[in-house]
Formats: C-alpha cells, structure tokens, sequence
C-alpha cells in the first residue's frame, strides 16, 4: 500500500486497482462542489470519477485511493499523475488550510516517488501540474482548476521544499540605479497578469534575455527569471520580487 502516514484513509469505490505506471507528479482539481457531496459522487460507479486526494476548505484532508491505484481524474493522465480533488466552485481559490494539505501530499510524492518541487505545464512533465493542461485528451476541463489556484502553485511547491514564501513585501532592498522603477509591490510569479509584468519583461528583454513582453508572468516568464536568479546569486524561487526586481533593474550587473 502506498499511503501518506497518520492521513484518513476512506477508500472510494471508483479505482483500478494496481493501475499506476511511473508517477510523474501531482495534479490540482476543483471539485465544483463539496467535499462530503464529492466523496459520495466517487463512491457511485455510475460515476466513473474518483481522485486519490481530497481537501476541504476548513483544511480536512483525506486519501481516497491508494497511490498504487488509479484513479479516474485526468483520463489519459490517470496512470501517471496522483490526483488532488479541492473542496470549492471556480472562480475560488484555495484556502491556507488547503495550500498547506497541497503541500503535503507534494511533499510526500516528491519524497516516495521523486516528483520534483517544479511546476508542470504538460502531459508528460514531472512536478505540480493542472487539469486543463491535459486538453481534450484529459477531459477537456480546460479551466481546471482556475486561474486564482493555479497562481498558488508556488506557494504549495514553497511549503513543499521548505523554502518560505513572504505573504507581506521583504525589507525595502537597496535602491535600483538612479532613475529606474522602484519595485510596484506585487509579487510577480505564474500566471500574475499586471503592467509590472509587462515593465519587468521589456527590461529582461533589452538585457537580452529572450522573453515574451505581453504583460503575462507565466511559465515562460518564471524560467527567465530562475536563469537570472542563478546568474546573480539570488535566491532562486522564480518569483520577481523587490531583490530579484532591484537586481533586474541595476545597471552595473548587465552581462
């Protein structure tokens, strides 16, 4: 049995049994409903859905199926991606208490099965991932789980790997070069659409970086940002905050 220690294990009915391949990571689901309502759903054959996690938005968290089994979630996907289903309707996102479960169970797959404290855009792709990125070919749950979830990606992937994330803005960094923007005080991480994006990008992009200027701090974005991080020997998050900005913007570190 592959099962997450001192966790409520209430198996479901829905599930093939012995059904993993090799796990390739996590997926992120919005139940579009309640947790008891949900469970009762995954417990009906006719059904034929079922998930190997589920989360509460009081922070109750339970194991459905056993990670040696598959659950019915993602179509496609189900042989390879262990599946968390989340109490709440679109456009909803999680609650501390469910971040937090999130992270756990990341944290347990990253330890049991080598998922990596990375971000997955597609089938195939190890790491924290989402519904919709599957397609037609997982469901065609394209707005699975929603955007204001899929912003908290790094922070579940930060609670994870232990590496903590400021939920108020850090110390004032030094100043940037004279004349340059001061940092807008919003973090800029995936899939952060704002004009401090936009301005963080053009000034990546006559660095010579090779990036998108389209105002949309996606995954793209992010991996700029970590190559930038490592060059400067900042702390690597892939997340633009007032070091990573200030760092950004000075004039005396360009290569």
């Amino acid at each position: 049995m592959a099962l997450i220690p001192n966790w409520t294990y209430d198996p479901v009915v829905n599930k093939t049994v012995d059904g993993m391949g090799e796990v390739y990571g996590v997926v992120i689901h919005i139940m579009d409903g309640s947790f008891d309502g949900t469970k009762a759903w995954f417990n009906n054959s006719q059904a034929q859905a079922s998930s190997h996690f589920g989360t509460g938005r009081d922070g109750h968290a339970e194991q459905w199926v056993d990670t040696k089994d598959k659950a019915w979630a993602e179509m496609a996907g189900n042989g390879n991606y262990i599946s968390i289903e989340n109490e709440g309707t679109p456009p909803d996102a999680l609650t501390d208490g469910q971040i937090s479960r999130c992270a756990e169970i990341l944290r347990w797959a990253h330890d049991t099965y080598g998922v990596p404290y990375q971000l997955a855009n597609a089938p195939g792709e190890r790491g924290l991932g989402w519904h919709g990125m599957g397609g037609q070919a997982w469901g065609g749950h394209f707005d699975c789980p929603g955007d204001p979830i899929r912003a908290q990606f790094n922070e579940i992937i930060a609670r994870a790997s232990g590496v903590s994330q400021p939920a108020t803005p850090s110390p004032t960094p030094a100043p940037p070069a004279s004349g340059a923007p001061t940092w807008p005080g919003i973090y800029l991480k995936n899939f952060t659409a704002d004009n401090a994006a936009r301005q963080w990008q053009q000034r990546m992009s006559d660095r010579g970086w090779t990036i998108a200027v389209d105002g949309q701090y996606g995954p793209k974005s992010a991996a700029v940002c970590l190559a930038f991080q490592k060059e400067k020997g900042l702390a690597q998050d892939g997340i633009v905050g007032p070091d990573t900005w200030a760092a950004s913007f000075r004039t005396d570190n360009v290569t």
